[in-house]
């Protein structure tokens, strides 16, 4: 009898702590199913024929982890502090797009691979644009709004000072440079453009002015040179 009563208050101590450990594991599976169904969308509808795996992590890291340092480990990694950060099925299909379209160059043969990898691991300028061109390509063949790619870069990506010594271009020169790939590619999002209201968009235009300027100019012009933005 005493054991059971002891079995009991272990168990009436306890069930809170099971309870709650139930509620964060249902929360986790929700969050992989969300990821793997909108990741493995994006691999079906772009055609891509490269194994490609999405894992989602609770820790609060704000990043998202493409490629392991061993370069064969094509996963994308989401750390639930950049999943946070999204909202709707746009925005992490931005997040996973733009990842798959740096893990996939990890398959341009052994070279290659590496090669990629190492653009990828220091950074590249050239790199980025590349990526960030192919990510909106990748949403609109999967039928997401690729404007929602601004809105994730605008939200999570800081603007640094300059981007002379830098690794990476300066966001607003990501932002400007994406802005006029959907521009010339894409126009009919523009032209019905559903997330004009989104507060994130709504800041890109206002701290844009400039950069949106001179693409209009490029149009009115229909020049075919880079436009260095600012």
């Amino acid at each position: 009898m005493r054991a059971v009563l002891i079995l009991l208050v272990f168990i009436a101590i306890n069930l809170p702590t099971f309870a709650a450990e139930e509620v964060t594991l249902a929360n986790e599976n929700t969050i992989q199913t969300r990821i793997d169904t909108i990741g493995t969308n994006i691999l079906n509808k772009n055609k891509i024929d490269k194994r490609i795996i999405f894992t989602y992590n609770k820790r609060t890291k704000k990043k998202a982890l493409s490629l392991d340092k061993t370069i064969t480990n094509r996963q994308v990694i989401i750390y639930d502090g950049l999943y946070q950060s999204v909202q709707t099925d746009d925005e992490l299909a931005a997040m996973l797009s733009r990842e798959i379209s740096t893990v996939i160059k990890s398959y341009s043969g052994t070279w290659g691979g590496i090669i990629d990898s190492a653009q990828v691991t220091l950074g590249s300028k050239k790199f980025e644009i590349v990526a960030d061109k192919r990510a909106v390509d990748y949403m609109v063949n999967s039928e997401y709004n690729p404007l929602a790619l601004i809105i994730f870069i605008n939200k999570t990506c800081p603007q640094k000072r300059f981007d002379r010594f830098s690794r990476h271009n300066l966001t607003s020169k990501r932002l400007a440079r994406i802005y006029e790939y959907i521009t010339f590619k894409y126009p009919q999002y523009l032209e019905n453009n559903e997330l004009i209201d989104n507060p994130y968009y709504q800041n890109f235009l206002l701290s844009s002015i400039d950069n949106r300027k001179k693409l209009e100019e490029k149009i009115q012009t229909k020049s075919t040179k880079e436009i260095d933005y600012e």
